[in-house]
Formats: C-alpha cells, sequence, structure tokens
C-alpha cells in the first residue's frame, strides 16, 4: 500500500515548524503576495529561505503557493517573485492560472507545479491536460467523489499525482471561487482577501416593508452561498487510500501552531496505523475522534466524497467554532534550570493546571509552578498578548511542545 503525504499548512515560521515537528511530510506556504490567504501572517523572503532549510534539514517537503487569478498588473511582481523563489529550492509552487504557470514553467522549470484546486480540476481530460502541459500535481476540486477520483486515477499516467482534501473548512461556490467577498466589501477573494462572508448571518429584506427582517432559510439543497460544516475524513483513511489520492491536504492557512499541531499529529497517527493494518486504525479510532475534537472547528462533514449531499451533511444549525483549548504558547527553549521559555497567547496564572501537547501522541497534565517577564521578575499571571516569560512547570517540557488549557 503506497503511503499517502500528509500535507500541512503554515500561515507562519513559527507554524511551519510547529508542522514539521507535529508529523508533516509536507508544508505549503504563501509568500506576502499572490497566494489566496492575504490575511494570514505569510513569510517574507527571509522567513521563507528559513522555513525551507528547516524543513529540508527534517526531510519535509515545502509547497509555496502563488494560485491567485493573475491580472495584468500582477504578472511583472509575479516574474521577480518566481525569480527570487528558484533560489530558494521549494520542492513545488502550487498554481491556478494558466498565465502564472507559463511563467513559473519558464524561470524555474526545475521547481515541480501544482494544479491548485482553484483551476476547477473536475475530470480526468483537465488531469491529461495539465500533465501534457508539464504539471506534476493537480488539486481534486472539492466537488468531486472518491468514486470520481478513482476513476481519474485509473485514467491518468501513472505518476501524476492526485492531492485532495482530508479536513477543514468546506468553500460554497465553485471550488472556492467567491465573488461576494469583491462585491461585498471590495476585497477579492480570488486575489487573497477573502472576508469569509459565506459566515455571516443573513436577513432577507423586502423592500416595501423596510426594518423588517426575514431570516433566511434553507431547502434540502442548501442555499450556495454560505459556508459548511468543515470537513473530517478522520474515519475514512482506508478509503482515501483506496481511491488512488497521493497527497491527503489539511485546509487552514490562517490557523494557528495549536491547530496545525492537533490536526498534524492525530492525522499522522491514523495514517501510520492505516498503513500497519486497519484492524489497529479501526481500534484507535475514539482516540482521534477525541483529539481532532480538540481543534478549533465548526461542526463536521465527509463533503462530497460519498455523493451527493443534503441539508445535514453541510449546512450547520449555528456558525459558532467549537473550541475545546485555548492556546498558551509554543516552547521555544528550555534552560538549565528546567524553565520553558515561550511568547504567551493567552493570559494564564501560577498554580493554573494546563496540558503540555508533545508530537509523539502523549498529553500531559501539569501545574504552573511560577513565572518571570523578561526582566526575571516573579510574576502571578501573563495577561498581555505576546508577552515573553519564563515558566516553570511539575514536568520539564521539551523545545517545541505547546501549552494548551482547556477552555471552561
Amino acid at each position: 500500500m503506497k503511503k499517502p503525504e500528509l500535507l500541512i499548512p503554515a500561515s507562519s515560521l513559527e507554524v511551519l515548524k510547529t508542522a514539521v515537528i507535529f508529523g508533516a511530510d509536507a508544508v505549503y506556504i504563501g509568500g506576502e503576495a499572490f497566494g489566496l490567504r492575504a490575511k494570514a501572517k505569510n513569510f517574507t523572503k527571509e522567513e521563507m529561505a528559513q522555513g525551507i532549510a528547516f524543513a529540508h534539514e527534517r526531510g519535509v517537503r515545502v509547497h509555496v503557493t502563488a494560485n491567485i487569478l493573475a491580472h495584468n498588473a500582477d504578472i511583472s511582481g509575479a516574474d521577480q517573485y518566481f525569480r527570487e523563489l528558484k533560489e530558494m529550492k521549494p520542492d513545488a509552487l502550487i498554481i491556478a492560472d494558466p498565465g502564472m504557470f507559463m511563467l513559473a514553467k519558464e524561470i524555474c522549470p526545475e521547481i515541480d507545479i501544482h494544479i491548485s484546486t482553484q483551476a476547477n480540476n473536475t475530470n480526468y481530460m483537465t488531469y491529461r491536460f495539465w500533465y501534457e502541459q508539464g504539471a506534476k500535481r493537480v488539486v481534486s476540486a472539492r466537488e468531486l467523489s472518491l468514486h470520481e477520483i478513482k476513476e481519474i486515477r485509473r485514467q491518468i499516467p501513472e505518476d501524476m499525482e492526485i492531492e485532495s482534501f482530508i479536513h477543514g473548512a468546506m468553500c460554497i461556490s465553485y471550488s472556492g471561487r467567491c465573488l461576494l467577498s469583491s462585491y461585498f466589501t471590495g476585497r477579492d477573494a480570488n486575489h487573497g482577501a477573502c472576508t469569509h462572508p459565506c459566515r455571516w448571518k443573513y436577513a432577507v429584506v423586502e423592500e416595501k416593508r423596510p426594518g423588517e427582517y426575514l431570516p433566511v432559510y434553507e431547502n434540502e439543497r442548501g442555499t450556495y452561498i454560505f459556508n459548511s460544516k468543515d470537513l473530517c475524513m478522520i474515519e475514512h483513511i482506508p478509503e482515501m487510500i483506496d481511491a488512488g489520492i497521493d497527497s491527503f491536504k489539511i485546509e487552514g492557512r490562517m490557523k494557528t501552531a495549536l491547530y496545525v499541531a492537533a490536526v498534524a499529529r492525530t492525522y499522522r497517527r491514523a495514517i501510520d496505523d492505516c498503513l500497519e493494518s486497519e484492524e489497529k486504525y479501526r481500534d484507535n479510532m475514539n482516540w482521534y475522534r477525541e483529539e481532532i475534537a480538540k481543534c478549533t472547528y465548526r461542526q463536521f462533514t465527509t463533503g462530497f466524497y460519498f455523493g451527493r449531499t443534503d441539508e445535514t451533511s453541510q449546512i450547520y444549525d449555528n456558525n459558532t467554532y467549537v473550541n475545546e483549548y485555548i492556546y498558551l504558547g509554543i516552547v521555544h527553549l528550555v534552560d538549565g534550570q528546567g524553565r520553558a521559555h515561550l511568547i504567551q497567547k493567552n493570559k494564564f496564572c501560577v498554580e493554573d493546571e494546563i496540558e503540555i501537547m508533545k508530537p509523539d501522541g502523549s498529553n500531559v497534565f501539569v501545574k504552573v509552578l511560577h513565572m518571570h517577564d523578561e526582566e526575571g521578575e516573579a510574576i502571578e499571571s501573563c495577561p498581555h498578548a505576546g508577552q515573553a516569560i519564563d515558566v516553570m512547570l511539575s514536568q520539564i517540557p521539551e523545545k517545541y511542545d505547546i501549552l494548551r488549557v482547556r477552555n471552561q
């Protein structure tokens, strides 16, 4: 059985390191332009070079997004961007626009090109087309079923790769080509500036009855403009492998290190268990479910993978994220006295009972014994976001461990 790649998103250098340490085979990142997550922190040129080096030292591949639908004004900047990437040597570029594809192929032919889901890749002839143009991989449209993906696998060259989403948010439009953001706010989703209007609450106002807000109701086919439940295929990894998918992609290039660590660690173990034996995978299913539910999410669905969806599989009954854990920080180093240095993400206090989340899958419950600020002064809590602190815990953590606490 071929081992699929686990492809994890990273919004920053810190999150990239977390993804690598917590089990990614590959990470995908964006620079400061030409990707579809303009609101993510993204990587400067220097950070991207550091991230690629960090990943490559640990045998992890790096894919860089350049998947905007480009306008004329973008082309000269894209030319320069690809020349810079040529020097940094990422493993692949993720591209949707044919013009950007031609440019990348001309400037850095040695870097693999992957065709983004934004290109609406819904049939095997599309895959063959991109293969003949020189693409190494195509990311399947979210609208495809596993049956359709399996047929694509059968109809395309053996050395062509299929990448499919396995977890994360599902855009309801057509493979993410959303027009609402640009219409409502002037921020173009196809240029990376999406404001996620599909997640806002809406009501209808009839022009002759101003001030009377009528709720929006979905029929059995949904509304087609509102976001879906989040995709989760943790219970269906054997079916994903059987369909011939080469890369399992986690959505979430704007997520925190806590989210990335949780999904990477859980899917890493689930994939490895499944490859060892399906029986072991089934035996550990409760652990996968429990751990994946500790991520921030908005109810789960299997999307389109098992055929036509209905309102129960797509439409959530409220648009509030489930957030079981609060992210406290990443251990950047541990000094000779066993104190953990971190940049605080959320407030916690001396005497609090918190959890150390480790890459090997274990969760260690500890007590906060004492903490000090940057000047070495003892403090009882760390209320200021981004505060640098040293913390002594009842058990010494390791570098890259993540600290979290259950949301009360």
